[in-house]
């Protein structure tokens, strides 16, 4: 009784699976390929499959697609052909590909083409080994090398597809772009044949007449040279070295702008430039650095770096063919200096760095080790990497202090401060010379304040410390004892002790440019003791000693050491150096 249920629902089913096979369309196929001429036909059924065999002068048709070649193998029934010799496809009267042998399947209107396989269409022309078609998608791909021209570049890759309705084709791995002005290097870029512009990702290098270009990211126009680079952008030229994470130059008028951990290295002199955004002039050999307190790193030598910071740094080298021109510095305004022992501030800077002179101007102050210097100028000049003189011009000051906190002060129309191994060794004020100065006791009691006035003052120093005083001319000295000293003896007119404004290292290079190493911080293991009820113990604390042994004595006390006034029999008269 059940099986005739099952046969009965089957019977009443049967005209429904009927109109359900019906309603179900057939397998979409493109329209017969039409044989148009032949030189010669040979029809006939090979292994069950009837095929024509097409002879000299052999053309077909389908929709917009010609295909020609000189002789070929027609499949009637899978609506295909296989072509050979002198093989050409021609779409639209746009694209053309021409090839050795041929294989066109016409019910998914794709067509591969090997042996010599050139792609032609107005824009372009491109050569590879073997070639795949699309003629739905108008889309072509080859795996085996490919070579493009178009008017104006050449282009080699393992990989490529190119699409005919946008014009672009995307190329892969070893890819080569020669243009009449550069080369580029990559493994992966996109190219538009009509825009002429190159779109790449991945590490890019471009090979130029004026340098070289590194990016990881961007895009490149070939027409009319313009880059426009993102992620760790390099111009490399014979003098400089400009990065950033966004880079777009002008080849043509030679002008780029940067964004974002910019950094400019100047190859002769080892200056690094550093900021948040920078413009670049190739053509006048000028480069401006703005945003984020830009740096200068200057690499004196490895002990002695020298760094500054401002708002606002412009280099200025060369021209390109050009040797009189002076390599500057200009830095403004709040700028801050930092090198060794030696920190500063000025206004406004400007660094001479064919003469390794630094020009601070607008209120400088200038500390190295305990001594501070200001001027309305100063002038820092520099021999072999290390600091050889400073030229203080009008109202120039110094202070000192002493072990005992104590300032001794100087002042005088202009200064010259030498140095020796970054350390002052002496100081000659010239013109309208005042200094004060305490005498120490073994460098723990004050025993009193000299008062100096002269035409002219020599101070020298030890270690950096005030050592000795030579008065030049006219002397006037006063000694006062420490219980006559009142407030306004111990200060010259116009004394300002401006440590705080004593840049570090920190502040100026910025968290963002700090380029010491990073001390890796080591993690010590805690290795717990198991301990069992069985190993478990009481102690008691053990007393506490006193050492027996008598205090070390205590070491004598220094000699009273003063500074020596000296003053020569005649006194001779110092002219100021001539200003540069």
């Amino acid at each position: 009784m059940a099986v005739f249920r099952v046969l009965l629902l089957l019977w009443l089913l049967l005209p429904l699976l009927g109109q359900a096979q019906r309603a179900t369309p057939p397998a979409a196929k493109g329209s017969p390929i039409k044989l148009l001429t032949a030189g010669e036909l040979v029809g006939g059924d090979f292994e069950g499959v009837k095929i024509r065999k097409l002879i000299t002068n052999v053309s077909f048709q389908q929709d917009d697609v010609f295909l020609y070649c000189d002789s070929a193998y027609q499949y009637l029934e899978r609506n295909q052909v296989e072509a050979f010799s002198n093989v050409r496809v021609v779409q639209s009267d746009t694209m053309t590909i021409t090839g050795d042998h041929g294989f066109y399947d016409g019910a998914q209107r794709t067509a591969r083409m090997t042996g010599n396989v050139v792609m032609r269409d107005p824009r372009m022309t491109l050569t590879t080994p073997s070639l795949d078609y699309d003629l739905n998608r108008k889309t072509a791909s080859y795996t085996e090398t490919g070579h493009l021209t178009d008017p104006q570049n050449t282009l080699d890759s393992q990989q490529g597809f190119y699409d005919t309705n946008t014009k672009v084709f995307v190329f892969k791995q070893n890819v080569h772009l020669v243009t009449p002005d550069s080369e580029l290097n990559n493994d992966t870029l996109r190219y538009n044949t009509v825009s002429k512009i190159a779109y790449f990702n991945g590490p890019t290098r471009i090979k130029g007449k004026q340098g070289n270009l590194y990016a990881e990211g961007g895009n490149y126009n070939t027409k009319t040279r313009v880059s426009d680079f993102k992620r760790n952008a390099k111009i490399d030229t014979p003098n400089y070295l400009l990065g950033g994470d966004q880079l777009v130059y002008d080849e043509v008028k030679q002008y780029g702008v940067a964004r974002g951990h910019v950094s400019l290295t100047s190859k002769k002199d080892n200056l690094v430039l550093r900021g948040d955004a920078g413009k670049y002039w190739r053509a006048l050999g000028r480069t401006k650095l703005y945003g984020g307190r830009p740096v200068v790193r200057n690499i004196g030598s490895q002990k002695d770096t020298l760094y500054m910071a401002a708002d606002t740094l412009i280099s200025v080298e060369a021209r390109p063919g050009q040797t009189t021109t002076r390599t500057i510095l200009y830095a403004y305004p709040k700028v801050q200096i930092f090198r060794g022992n030696l920190q500063g501030i000025c206004d406004s800077l400007t660094y001479d760095r064919q003469d390794s002179i630094i020009y601070l101007n607008r209120d400088p102050v200038l500390w190295q080790a305990k001594n501070q210097l200001t001027a309305d100028s100063i002038q820092i000049r520099s021999k072999r990497g290390k600091v050889d003189e400073m030229r203080l011009y009008s109202n120039a000051f110094a202070v000192n202090q002493d072990t005992l906190l104590n300032f001794n002060q100087t002042k005088g129309r202009n200064m010259m401060a030498y140095f020796r191994d970054n350390k002052m060794r002496r100081v000659d004020v010239l013109g309208n010379a005042e200094s004060i100065f305490y005498a120490l006791d073994g460098d723990t009691v004050t025993t009193g304040m000299n008062r100096v006035l002269s035409a002219n003052m020599r101070l020298l120093f030890l270690d950096s410390k005030l050592n000795k005083i030579s008065v030049l001319s006219n002397p006037e000295a006063k000694f006062i004892p420490p219980h006559e000293l009142k407030p306004d003896d111990e200060r010259l007119k116009g004394y300002q002790w401006r440590a705080k404004e004593r840049p570090t290292r920190r502040q100026v290079l910025g968290k963002q440019f700090d380029d010491r190493p990073k001390k890796k911080v080591v993690k010590k293991k805690v290795v717990k003791k198991k301990t069992t009820s069985a190993t478990k113990r009481t102690t008691k604390p053990k007393a506490k000693t006193t050492s027996t042994k008598p205090a070390a004595p205590a070491k004598s006390a220094k000699p009273a050491t003063k500074p020596v006034i000296s003053a020569p029999a005649k006194p001779a008269a110092a002219a100021a150096p001539a200003r540069r």
